[in-house]
């Protein structure tokens, strides 16, 4: 019996999953055929079949990547930041990153819709958002210690208002074609460090 190659199998669905989000980016998660996944990643349905059993394992995947891929970033965060104020705002800085993407910020908004309809997916965006929160909460809070911030804003609320703006972002994209996150990154960072300046100091 042939061995598995870990490193070989991860490749494979690596290569699958990048296939598939710029075909779901194109056509979304109902239009774009298992067939187009396959075009696009260079394999038979047999071979992509052996790794995703289904095309809505590969849009579930899609979304526990992205919840995993958060839950890293926080995590290598400096548990003591000397700034936390400016860790929160350069974080802000990289999703206007990503919103610049279009073909990301396509795939965005179809797991956020997808999120109505897949409990699977559902879970992943609703443990990637919390773990997005609680990050941005725990900053916050350090902050606050600091001085950098208004102390009487609740880290937990004013973390919550910072990830509605960022979902705001993404709708935002979907309905002003006009909508350049490269340029309005400042503007961003100046709303929200207002937002959360101490009474008479703005940002």
């Amino acid at each position: 019996m042939r061995k598995v190659d870990p490193e070989r199998q991860q490749a494979k669905r690596r290569q699958i999953l990048e296939a598939a989000g710029d075909c779901f980016a194109r056509r979304g998660f109902h239009a774009a055929t298992t067939a187009e996944i396959c075009a696009a990643a260079g394999m038979s349905p047999g071979n992509l079949f052996h790794y995703f059993p289904s095309k809505n394992a590969i849009i579930e995947a899609l979304a526990e990547e992205e919840w995993r891929d958060t839950a890293a970033y926080f995590a290598a965060i400096d548990d003591d930041p000397s700034d936390p104020l400016e860790v929160v705002l350069s974080f802000l800085d990289v999703v206007m990153v990503f919103a610049s993407d279009r073909s990301y910020s396509r795939l965005a908004l179809e797991v956020a819709a997808e999120t109505l309809r897949n409990p699977v997916v559902c879970a992943s965006v609703a443990a990637g958002d919390t773990e997005m929160r609680d990050g941005l909460a725990a900053l916050l809070r350090k902050a606050a210690a600091r001085g950098q911030i208004d102390p009487e804003l609740d880290p937990v609320q004013s973390a919550n208002w910072i990830a509605a703006l960022i979902d705001g972002v993404f709708s935002r994209l979907a309905l002003d074609t006009g909508f350049d996150p490269a340029r309005e990154a400042p503007m961003l960072r100046r709303v929200v460090g207002r937002f959360l300046a101490k009474p008479g100091r703005g940002a």
